[in-house]
């Protein structure tokens, strides 16, 4: 939000200078996020032309002798039609930045002449879009004094950063009526609009809504042989300086009563209108051309203004090409209206829309403004336009009904810290156009009634919030935490701790952590297992952001694609976020994802011949992805022994080269594999990809220990042996059940099982496989003798063969 001081100051008394004002916008929590101090325009000064010859190299130009009021002329060449002797205009010495052009003066040769600076247009001084000639100023014009000041350029210009709950600081009214709250100046009052009326306005208005809410209130009034000609001065300026062109007078005025006031307004030629307006949604497949000249297509979700030729304007929003006030507008129709919050933001983001008007409705604006808003602007039409007001017309505004907030005081030190005295609070919510009423025998609290153009103020939090900032953020006092007299307990939850520990170990794999949207198009999540109507958002921010993600992969597949797009094809990405099941609170996941493309695996990525002696430069696959899902699940402290791993994955998974990782048969900790070409194809997704997905929510809690004391490391004397077995098995036999069942053959002594080889050929037999595994043994009370050493070999050759069905390879 812009405004000139000047501008401020037209609304608010006050001495205050532009230091003071803007650290007090900051307090009260309008943050002044730039300041213009319009330095730019200093060195301009106001200059006399004493003479203007020919120039003798150039028939265009002219060498003309300016007077700047430091006693001697100055020579500057001069290419302006209107440059002559006599002319008072805006001159700038060498060393000037002038910005309209971009330019730094210097010191020129023009044709063999040297020009000592520059006559300045309109343009270069950013007045205006004129640049057919040099400024001409009145021959009164102070000559040597700043041309800034003369012409009001130097008035500073003030930006603050509004939040989207104070909709009525969106106006410089507003802003100025909190200033006056806070005690810096008076709050100034404008007389009520007056001229005379004649005779009713013929366009009658009807609103044909099913639903009253989406235009609770339309007023309407026709002027009668107005002159559209350019506004005055003055509001071109105001306008200028916050970065809005001047059209003509009609449109100008619309556009300062939107920031003046904060009250959108519209217009229409009533020579375009055909018959009665009336207000009803879009019917499917409309379409029209708006003032920015493109084209909308429309629908019922959209709110319009229409006549019997068709749609004029999209309510709220913005006005029709065809209805637009132009230079030839004699009679014009003002539109002063009240439309649905929500439906102005949901239609302006479908359309892609981004209006001043916009930005005010759907924040809300007031109420009890639309018809003393249409008298103001009917006020300024006559006094810069000429012309006959008529009768307005009003529709639909019931009135509005104050909401009423129950509001203890003890709530200000309970949520701030503050002691501030019941009175001063009271005042504090008076000046902010609150009326305060106290209760009958009530001394602890008051019945707050909101004012029309506060709809952001709900409940109690929301007046300590007023009260806080006007007394002053700053008189809060830090204070220290008070201290425990026990020692703290754990602080973070197990989940939080897990989430951390997941990040840390797979950073730790080389892994870079990636934040992708929550919010993913409707067919990727049907892809990957979601797309139910219960996820489907109401209010997306884009059109193909219709669904909450069931999975964190989609996301980190196309940012892995966007990355190989741009030339980075070796990339390993990971996030440790929520996905979705259903809307219940138990249907959010706490998920840690991740993918790897190309070459980027743990070992490093690169060409072969470069990293080969590490074992990089290989595609990655399946295998990289089950190390980093089994690295997360370690990380997160859960028992080793006790993860199974099953073949097969979810469908968006290869069939033959993905795995389940389950604790017991019921719990499923996570998937992992290489990507079903399928999936890739649905993502426009290529190259080597694989990924995993640990559900950390579903690992169980460790057992509460009676002491968080570590045992003694115990640690047994006897030599650790390594003995190797082979066994031929079926094709189908997971190797993984081979090391399960070579595992359970003695928990005491066999303390690791690793498998080391796997061989087929006709030498096992059709339909065969030979499983080569290493078995670790730890003695732990003696040392074995071979007899103890047959009797584990049989142990485990007849657990193997009880499980899996597999003989020892002969």
């Amino acid at each position: 939000m812009k405004f000139t001081l000047s501008w401020l100051k037209e609304h608010l008394e006050t001495d205050a200078g532009l230091d003071e004002i803007c650290t007090r916008l900051t307090e009260i929590g309008l943050e002044v996020e730039d300041v213009d101090d319009k330095a730019a325009f200093k060195p301009f000064v106001i200059a006399r032309v004493v003479s203007a010859e020919k120039h003798p190299q150039a028939d265009r130009l002219k060498v003309l002798m300016v007077d700047t009021g430091s006693g001697s002329p100055v020579q500057v060449v001069c290419g302006a039609p209107n440059a002559r002797a006599g002319l008072v205009g805006a001159f700038a010495a060498p060393g000037t930045y002038v910005p309209g052009i971009d330019v730094t003066l210097a010191v020129g040769n023009i044709r063999g002449v040297e020009s000592h600076g520059m006559m300045c247009s309109e343009k270069e001084l950013q007045i205006s879009d004129s640049h057919d000639g040099i400024i001409d100023l009145p021959e009164d014009a102070p000559v040597g004094q700043s041309y800034a000041a003369y012409a009001n350029l130097d008035d500073p210009l003030i930006e603050i950063n509004l939040t989207p709950n104070r909709p009525d600081c969106t106006s410089i009214h507003g802003i100025a009526r909190d200033l006056a709250a806070s005690g810096l100046g008076t709050l100034k009052t404008r007389p009520a609009p007056s001229f005379t009326v004649e005779g009713e306005t013929p366009v009658k208005l009807t609103l044909d809504l099913d639903d009253p809410k989406l235009c609770p209130g339309f007023a309407l009034r026709l002027v009668r042989g107005v002159r559209n000609g350019p506004s005055p001065r003055w509001m071109q300026q105001r306008l200028l300086a916050i970065g809005l062109r001047p059209i003509n007078a009609l449109v100008d005025i619309t556009n300062y009563m939107t920031f003046d006031q904060g009250r959108p307004m519209h217009v229409f030629d009533a020579a375009k209108v055909k018959g009665n307006l009336t207000v009803r949604r879009a019917r499917e497949g409309e379409t029209v051309l708006a003032l920015d000249q493109r084209e909308y297509r429309l629908g019922p979700n959209n709110v319009v203004i229409a006549d019997e030729n068709g749609i004029e304007s999209i309510g709220g929003i913005m006005g029709g090409e065809h209805s637009g006030c132009n230079e030839n507008t004699v009679d014009v129709l003002i539109e002063s209206a009240l439309w649905d919050p929500m439906n102005i933001a949901k239609s302006g983001r479908a359309l892609g829309i981004i209006t001043d008007a916009r930005y005010r409705f759907e924040r809300g604006v007031d109420p009890e403004y639309m018809v003393p808003g249409l008298e103001r602007t009917t006020e300024l039409v006559l006094e810069l336009c000429g012309g006959t007001a008529a009768r307005a017309e009003v529709v639909g505004y019931k009135g509005y009904e104050p909401k009423i907030v129950e509001f203890p005081f003890s709530e200000v030190k309970r949520l701030t810290g503050l002691d501030i005295p019941v009175e001063e609070m009271k005042q504090i919510l008076t000046r902010l156009g609150f009326v305060v009423t106290m209760g009958n025998g009530e001394v602890g609290s008051c019945s707050v009634a909101v004012p029309s153009w506060r709809p952001d103020v709900d409940g109690k939090a929301d007046l300590v919030e007023e009260v806080m900032r006007i007394h002053g953020v700053d008189n809060i006092k830090p204070a220290p935490l008070g201290s425990h007299a026990a020692v703290n307990g754990k602080i973070l939850t197990t989940l939080q701790i897990r989430s951390r520990l997941a990040k840390r170990a797979l950073a730790a794999r080389g892994m870079l952590e990636a934040v992708t949207w929550s919010f993913i198009p409707e067919d990727q999540a049907k892809l990957f297992g979601g797309g139910s109507p219960a996820l489907k958002l109401a209010n997306p921010i884009a059109a193909e952001m219709s669904d909450m993600r069931p999975s964190l992969l989609p996301g980190l597949l196309s940012a892995a694609q966007r990355n190989a797009d741009k030339g980075y094809g070796d990339v390993a990405l990971f996030e440790v976020s929520g996905t979705y099941e259903n809307d219940r609170p138990d249907g959010q996941r706490r998920v840690a994802g991740g993918i790897r493309r190309g070459t980027a695996s743990l070992a490093g990525a690169g060409r072969a011949w470069s990293n080969a002696a590490k074992g990089g430069g290989k595609p990655v696959d399946v295998f990289d992805a089950k190390a980093d899902a089994l690295a997360v699940i370690e990380a997160c402290g859960l028992p080793m022994g006790n993860i199974q791993i099953e073949q097969g994955g979810p469908e968006w998974y290869h069939p033959g080269r993905s795995g389940t990782i389950k604790m017991g048969p019921k719990v499923v900790l996570g998937c992992f594999g290489e990507f079903h070409p399928l999936t890739l194809e649905s993502l426009d997704v290529s190259g080597a990809l694989c990924g995993f997905e640990v559900y950390v929510d579903a690992m169980p809690e460790a057992k509460r220990k009676a002491t968080r004391t570590k045992p003694a490391l115990e640690l047994s004397p006897f030599q650790l042996v390594r003995r190797d077995f082979a066994f031929v098995v079926d094709k189908t036999v997971e190797a993984g059940a081979i090391v399960k069942a070579a595992t359970g053959a003695d928990r005491k002594l066999v303390t690791g099982v690793n498998v080391f080889d796997i061989f087929e050929g006709a030498s096992v037999g059709d339909g065969k496989k030979s499983v080569a595994i290493e078995v670790q043994i730890q003695p732990v009370e003696r040392t074995l003798t071979d007899e103890d050493f047959e009797a584990l070999t049989q142990k485990i050759v007849a657990s193997v063969a009880k499980f899996t069905g597999g003989v020892l390879r002969s």
